[in-house]
């Protein structure tokens, strides 16, 4: 039955491809190809597009593989010559998915929080009878993105008190 809806969804893409910009299309194109194919690794996908209205983040895709949530960014490029679609997952935009998981942690009911991964799906569609290129990268990156640790009290601390021992003789 998934190969179906996978049909109509094909079909209707086609139909709607001249209303829209050709780099959106593509865009679009990706997560729903994306979308099936990890329907077909079984995941079982909660949601799409989802935001949050004070980031200018967005998540493509969150589905649970297993027991672990996973927040799953799309890229889709027309080929990939020049560097993978993954490329483009730069720090920056980790630090936007990682405060869109977290606003969306925030809203699920419960104390704890699941178990948690962020995904990366590379798409480079079909072209002249060759099959679409879909790869994904399981915790493509962390919680802790490119962050520098702001020091704490006890590293200034240390920092300034610690002794310098290099001048000192040493017993043994």
């Amino acid at each position: 039955m998934l190969w179906f809806t996978e049909t109509i969804v094909r079909a209707l893409r086609k139909l709607a491809a001249g209303k829209r910009k050709a780099h959106l299309a593509l865009g679009r194109q990706g997560e729903s190809e994306a979308y099936f194919y990890l329907r077909r690794l079984g995941y079982r996908i909660v949601a799409t597009n989802f935001r949050v209205p004070r980031d200018r983040g967005e998540i493509d895709l969150i589905a649970w593989d297993n027991d672990v949530l996973c927040f799953v960014e799309v890229k889709t490029r027309t080929d990939d010559s020049f560097a993978p679609p993954s490329a483009a997952v730069t720090p920056e935009k980790q630090k936007h998915i990682v405060a869109v998981a977290k606003a969306y942690l925030r809203r699920l009911p419960g104390e704890s929080r699941p178990p948690c991964r962020f995904d990366v799906v590379s798409v480079v569609p079909a072209t002249k009878g060759q099959a679409s290129q879909i790869t994904l990268r399981k915790g493509a990156f962390s919680w802790s993105t490119g962050r520098r640790r702001e020091p704490g009290f006890g590293d200034v601390f240390t920092r300034r008190f610690r002794r310098d021992t290099r001048h000192l003789p040493r017993f043994r």
